[in-house]
């Protein structure tokens, strides 16, 4: 039932967000969108999915990554921002970009992976179900990159904390805002490197699936 709850939380915030999204996020993520996606280590011919895409944000760098050979598969709960993100794949004339509109617990993933992007999805890695299904069609060796924003935890670090409000918008929970790569790295294990960044209210997390 919280779930459930939250999805519609979800969902009702997307609705009036997704109009607004690309020009609160587009410049503000970007260096760190650019940094999750090169740790990727993406190559031609490989498939790789974008995992809470929202509006697509992501599409340019993965797609260039993989190639015109390559597979890039965006799963998203919002139709209101999977519906912008449909506009970018038509206005580019991408023929490998499929979108799933599903929470991320339920997805019907099409095809194997070689790699997975977690970029501001903060109420994705809090749940395990989701990670688990997401990770299951993750190919062994599969590269796996989570970036977002997070909550200080250092006494010096709390000014920084001021900003932390601004997300509150895009999240229905705080659950493991100072660790929100958490449950990723329960699954696994020391296979997973942090980076915090911005005095420790941004994060980029990268390993492989064994």
């Amino acid at each position: 039932m919280q779930d459930s709850r939250r999805r519609q939380r979800a969902l009702s915030r997307y609705r009036l967000i997704a109009p607004l999204y690309d020009a609160l996020f587009e410049a503000a993520g970007r260096r760190l969108r650019r940094e999750a996606v090169r740790r990727l280590e993406l190559r031609p011919g490989q498939a790789v999915l974008d995992v809470g895409c929202g509006t697509g944000l992501s599409f340019d760098l993965l797609e260039q990554a993989v190639g015109p050979q390559g597979r890039v598969i965006g799963v998203e709960l919002s139709p209101d921002m999977l519906a912008r993100a449909q506009q970018k794949v038509a206005a580019r004339s991408w023929q490998n970009v499929t979108l799933v509109e599903a929470a991320a617990e339920e997805a019907d993933i099409p095809d194997e992976v070689d790699a997975v992007l977690f970029h501001y999805t903060h109420d994705i890695m809090q749940s395990e179900a989701a990670l688990r299904n997401v990770l299951s069609h993750l190919k062994s060796g599969g590269r796996v990159v989570a970036a977002g924003g997070k909550r200080a935890s250092r006494w010096w670090q709390q000014p920084a904390n001021l900003v932390v409000p601004f997300f509150l918008p895009f999240v229905t929970t705080l659950e493991g805002a100072t660790r929100p790569w958490a449950k990723l790295e329960e699954l696994l294990g020391s296979r997973l490197a942090v980076d915090e960044r911005r005095l420790g209210v941004t994060y980029i997390a990268s390993g492989v699936k064994p």
